[in-house]
């Protein structure tokens, strides 16, 4: 296919250049120099290949663009511009001021037509692997026979992508796993421009990227518009072309390497690391404007004419693709039948008519880990939850994330002697890729149609940290499932013995991370999150635990009872109390709860009045409202004590002056549970000795 390419676009292309200088002049901060010299490849990119509608941010059919050198926000703001996309020239005039459409770094939910936030490098283009995995998927249980191409629900994932980018390890991680799964749907623009903030990267970075790509099972190309004896060209005609070659590759994820000068034509500044990260200043910018035959004078001097005809064609494309999308979405949904109501269900964001009785009921008194506990409802809500996906960073059996009787998302060909393989299967294997696994599942969620969890044991979250807090920051609907939570793990000794992490991760804002105590607890827990559009982390136990009986839902609970486990929507809950006002309150969470029963009982025995309160989820708690708080735990029972197999300070604000805390504020060691426990004191004959204690007080 030729491209047509007029000097109105060439114009269009020289406003794109000035307009990401002015930006970042006007800021008096920013990152320029990239956004120059990819304007002509962000221009074609969004002018002739991606299927966008400016008037609907939210198409179904729209392909999915991810900036992952995401400091380079302003190379999409002027793109949204000029294709008319939820930005105004006024919006580029507010870059980087408080409370703008066009912050330092793209933030999903606050820009319409952003797919995802970025800026931690590599974490871009690892989750446009998630997207383009789930948009498989979502193929798969939409319309499966369609021939490639012709689904309503293909779509492709395109990436621009820096350095930086291909220099950090989840990028490597992440592509590894792409080319595994054949992703033919997604395309990415490497900006090979070899400088980074200090300077030529050669100096840290000199590997054959695109080698390691063809490695990981990519179709690779590069374009070249700087020549080897010097010259410079901007051929868009040639990125054009690669481009369609990798739209007609579909059975690999694609990566062209597009070698440019950061910051052509900036004289003096261009090609040297300090037009990465900040303005030009005077001199350079009116040398700029003066080498791309533009006004000199004033900031924000748009060819009116050239935008007008940018936004134009992107406005009558998008029309021909509305129009054509919408003619097989109305074929597609005249024959779906049972798929078209999953479809509406899920676009509608509900879950299907009484799922809950779908959860299983573990008979009390039978002990069982939390970790098969939450196995157990896996499977139970596998049939009526067909959104539900996920796996485990190669530690399926030990995380319980295996959905049996299910295939393997995996080309047919990758299938093993242990997992049956489909394109579309539902069990995901991540291997041992713990912050590419974060990431991914960032980029299903953000897709929207499935529900994703996935697994790995709590100590190795640490690996995923980052995609974990960007789940948070876009309030994605992630699920965790973080096995073998303290040191009852054992014999594996302390690297592998979780003890400042539930600290750690309770302070990501907007992440809920949830410890239950026993099966009953594990239930709703799945409940809760599944019911939550936010991510949550359950954090679950290798070693098995009581189930005691409970007082069924509906019923009055009695001193000495134990209130049902639906307490824990509510972050925290009483679940076991005493008749009139509690000497004592203990407290903790997982498997601790039951070291509080027991203590309980024996001072009870004791004559002491006690109440025991079941704190899974303090983040849920704290967003209770004073009244119920107050109910759990009372102002005028100052006497408090928490037991939990970590560090005592989320604690500290639940126990006042007068509480203290078992916990362990050091690494663990090495023996059985049993033995670790003893010895650091998270047991039911410390719990009662410090109980003593802060009675006597």
């Amino acid at each position: 296919m030729i491209l047509a390419w007029t000097d109105l676009d060439s114009r269009a292309v020289t406003t794109a250049k000035i307009l990401a200088a002015d930006a970042v002049e006007n800021a008096g901060s920013g990152h320029p120099g990239a956004a120059i010299s990819l304007a002509p490849a962000a221009y074609l990119l969004f002018q002739r290949h991606l299927k966008i509608d400016p008037t609907d941010p939210n198409w179904i059919g729209r392909d999915r663009f991810v900036l992952s050198a995401g400091h380079s926000s302003i190379t999409q703001y002027v793109s949204q511009y000029l294709a008319g996309a939820g930005l105004k020239l006024d919006d580029l005039k507010k870059f980087r001021t408080f409370g703008s459409l066009t912050p330092g770094h793209p933030e999903y939910g606050h820009t319409d037509f952003v797919e995802i936030t970025t800026g931690p490098l590599g974490s871009g283009i690892a989750s446009a692997v998630g997207m383009a995995m789930a948009a498989r998927r979502q193929r798969g249980m939409f319309d499966p026979q369609a021939p490639t191409g012709e689904s309503p629900f293909d779509h492709h994932v395109y990436v621009i992508a820096g350095d930086g980018c291909m220099q950090e390890g989840i990028t490597a991680e992440a592509c590894s796993l792409a080319g595994a799964q054949e992703l033919g749907n997604l395309i990415v623009i490497w900006d090979d421009n070899h400088i980074s903030i200090e300077d030529d990267t050669n100096i840290t970075f000199s590997e054959d990227v695109l080698g390691r790509f063809a490695a990981q099972g990519w179709h690779t190309q590069r374009v070249n518009w700087l020549q080897d004896d010097g010259t410079y060209h901007e051929d868009v005609h040639s990125l054009d072309a690669a481009l369609h070659a990798a739209k007609s590759e579909t059975n690999r994820p694609s990566i062209i390497a597009l070698r440019t000068i950061i910051g052509w034509p900036t004289p003096g500044k261009q090609n040297t690391g300090g037009i990465h990260g900040s303005a030009l200043g005077n001199e350079a910018l009116t040398g700029l404007k003066e080498a791309l035959g533009a006004p000199t004078e004033g900031l924000f001097q748009v060819d009116t004419e050239a935008v007008t005809h940018a936004q134009e064609n992107v406005a009558a494309r998008a029309q021909e693709l509305r129009a054509h999308w919408n003619e097989k979405f109305a074929s597609w949904l005249a024959s779906a039948g049972e798929r078209a109501e999953l479809f509406n269900r899920l676009h509608s964001k509900e879950m299907p008519v009484n799922w809950e009785s779908a959860l299983p009921v573990f008979p009390a008194g039978k002990a069982i880990a939390t970790r098969a506990a939450s196995g157990e409802v896996l499977n139970a809500l596998a049939p009526v939850l067909p959104e539900l996906w996920g796996g485990s960073a190669d530690l399926a059996g030990s995380n319980n994330t295996l959905l049996k009787g299910e295939k393997s998302f995996l080309p047919a060909a990758r299938a093993s002697k242990l997992f049956a393989a489909s394109p579309y299967g539902r069990n995901l294997h991540y291997g041992v890729r713990e912050h590419a696994m974060g990431a991914v599942m960032n980029g299903i969620a953000l897709e929207g149609f499935t529900r994703v969890y996935g697994g790995t044991f709590f100590v190795f979250s640490d690996y995923m940290r980052g995609s974990v807090r960007l789940a948070a920051l876009m309030n994605l609907p992630v699920t965790y499932v973080w096995t073998h939570d303290s040191i009852g793990v054992g014999e594996d000794g302390p690297t592998h013995q979780p003890v400042e992490h539930l600290t750690a991760y309770r302070a990501i804002p907007n992440l809920a991370l949830v410890r239950p105590a026993d099966a009953a607890e594990t239930v709703e827990a799945w409940k809760q999150t599944l019911l939550q559009r936010s991510p949550v982390a359950l954090v679950l136990t290798r070693q098995n635990l009581p189930n005691p009986e409970r007082v069924a839902g509906g019923e009055v609970v009695k001193p000495g009872e134990l209130a049902p486990a639906s307490g824990l929507a509510r972050g925290a809950y009483v679940l076991q109390d005493c008749a009139g006002t509690p000497d004592l309150i203990l407290m903790g969470s997982g498997s601790e709860v039951q070291c509080a029963l027991e203590a309980a009982r024996v001072l009870t025995s004791e004559g002491v009045a006690v109440r025991v309160v079941s704190m899974p989820c303090m983040e849920w708690f704290d967003a209770q409202d004073a009244e119920y708080k107050e109910a759990v735990l009372p102002a005028n029972v100052t006497k408090r004590v928490s037991i939990e197999a970590g560090l005592a300070m989320p604690w500290l604000k639940y126990l006042g002056s007068e509480g203290k805390a078992v916990s362990i504020e050091s690494f663990g060691g090495v023996g059985n549970a049993e033995e670790l426990f003893a010895h650091f004191g998270i047991t039911t004959e410390n719990l009662l000795k410090v109980a003593r204690e802060v009675l006597a007080n």
